[in-house]
């Protein structure tokens, strides 16, 4: 349960980050729970992704796709 925990944290994280960023403005797309669960499903995406890819995790580039793709649905999200 330890690994599962620290290999989703990254992602867990930087949706909960982003999350709060999109609550300073009302999100005509989906309510909070819909955002939330839309940043965290695209990130454990990447992830994962990474984790084919390269054949294990923690690797830089993986993060640099997980913002990178985290922002870009946070944009979306915020309706612009």
């Amino acid at each position: 349960m330890e690994h599962i925990t620290g290999f989703l944290f990254p992602a867990l994280a930087v949706a909960a980050v982003l999350w709060l960023a999109l609550r300073t403005r009302r999100s005509p797309r989906l309510g909070p729970a819909g955002q939330a669960l839309v940043l965290l499903a695209v990130g454990v995406v990447v992830l994962l992704a990474g984790l084919l890819v390269f054949g294990r995790d923690g690797k830089m580039l993986t993060y640099a796709a997980l913002v990178l793709a985290q922002g870009t649905a946070g944009w979306w999200l915020r309706g612009r």
